[in-house]
């Protein structure tokens, strides 16, 4: 595989989006989890008031992976940050530096707009994805735990 380009998504790219995800859910063995349907990407990232931003990388002219994201804050750096909610790379592309050029690119825009920080999550399981980011210099925030509302315990919370 040639150089790998990284370009914003648009409007063209929904259907693209919305099988990475499949692929990613199901590389997580969480595809009995995906609710999400083309028409609920193509909203989300180029609907009216977009809150949610995608960037595709591309060897050879194909697409070979996606990073889908979202500006956070930090209330102890006072300046907002960027979560990336998914990063996926297909595995015939891996190791070809598209997971890496998507990550720059987010770092970039860090740098550019001043934002605070680029975090992410892993699965705990996942050593290829923890040692790739290690390598980049990411810390392991080890002493944090997330936590989630969905469904009907986020339905009762609000109900109560």
């Amino acid at each position: 595989m040639g150089a790998v380009f990284v370009r914003p998504a648009g409007p063209a790219d929904a259907a693209l989006i919305h099988a990475f995800v499949r692929d990613l859910a199901d590389y997580e063995k969480l595809l009995h989890e995906v609710e999400a349907t083309e028409a609920d990407i193509a909203s989300a990232l180029f609907g009216e008031n977009p809150r949610v931003f995608c960037e595709i990388a591309e060897a050879d002219g194909a697409a070979v992976g996606f990073a889908l994201w979202f500006y956070s804050f930090s209330t102890f750096r006072g300046r907002q940050g960027i979560y990336l909610e998914d990063l996926f790379v297909r595995p015939q592309a891996r190791g070809v530096g598209a997971g890496k050029a998507l990550l720059r690119a987010l770092a970039k825009r860090c740098v550019e707009e001043g934002l605070g920080r680029l975090e992410w999550s892993v699965l705990d399981w996942n050593a290829p994805a923890i040692g790739f980011y290690d390598g980049l210099g990411a810390a392991a925030m080890d002493a944090w735990t997330v936590r989630r509302l969905d469904g009907k315990a986020l339905e009762a919370l609000a109900a109560s």
